[in-house]
């Protein structure tokens, strides 16, 4: 069976594929920090339903404005967006603790600020909650980012074991990416 990409991915990650892979439920309530067009806010709102919610923040108001035109057409009324600097200490704007999970995925790679959005990420969720972070594979690829602005598995392992993140599992995340699973 040949894997499926969601329109405007460019055929490089599939976020239902990736998320699949976790214990998603619903009810949860969980952070999409750089949601970007909302590749996996979309799929996670269906997933953690009515009684759950999904809050995504990007920088760009063009991309929270797509988030939110993609909601309305697919009747999802459990999302909200918020523009927000994710390398700012309570960038946010949410409670210490308040998500079962928080998503990172391809936005490590566009900051020099790296431990600073870890370190949001994990202040948002809670005890136990899950930090998925999804990003650009540091082997010589011709597409992607520059290698430079890359983080490598072991370095991004390091970053957050050393703000009290325990992996928990690798993930599949496509030919491009790799995805780690955190609990807090």
């Amino acid at each position: 069976m040949a894997l499926s990409f969601p329109p405007g991915s460019g055929g490089f990650i599939n976020p239902e594929a990736v998320i699949s892979q976790l214990q998603v439920q619903e009810g949860m309530k969980v952070a999409d920090l750089g949601c970007g067009h909302g590749y996996f806010s979309i799929p996670l709102a269906k997933m953690v339903g009515e009684s759950g919610r999904v809050i995504s923040f990007d920088v760009l108001t063009d991309a929270l404005e797509n988030v939110k035109s993609k909601a309305q057409t697919q009747n999802l009324k459990n999302i909200e967006t918020f523009r927000a600097n994710l390398e700012k200490e309570g960038g946010t704007g949410l409670d210490d603790g308040e998500c079962d999970m928080v998503v990172l995925a391809n936005i490590l790679y566009q900051s020099q600020k790296k431990a600073a959005i870890i370190r949001e990420a994990l202040r948002i969720l809670k005890t136990g909650g899950w930090l998925l972070v999804v990003e650009w594979q540091t082997k010589d690829l011709t597409i992607g980012p520059q290698e430079g602005w890359r983080i490598g598995p072991q370095e991004l392992k390091e970053m957050v074991q050393n703000q009290k993140g325990v992996l928990q599992k690798e993930i599949k995340a496509g030919d491009f990416h790799y995805g780690l699973v955190f609990v807090k």
